[in-house]
């Protein structure tokens, strides 16, 4: 898998987990909260990567 796919994986998951959260606790469903929160997660997504293949070495 090329690191293209598993950005768009991590994109498209991030979106729905995104989209679920605001929904939980907002009620609604904004624009700005659901790409703000989408980054975090695939940034913490690719953080948690890091820290795993540091261990590893």
């Amino acid at each position: 898998m090329t690191g293209f796919q598993k950005f768009v994986i991590r994109a498209i998951l991030g979106l729905g987990f995104a989209v679920v959260a605001t929904r939980m606790f907002y009620g609604r469903i904004d624009i700005g909260y659901i790409v703000g929160l989408a980054i975090i997660l695939v940034g913490l997504a690719y953080f948690a990567e890091y820290l795993r293949h540091r261990k590893k070495r």
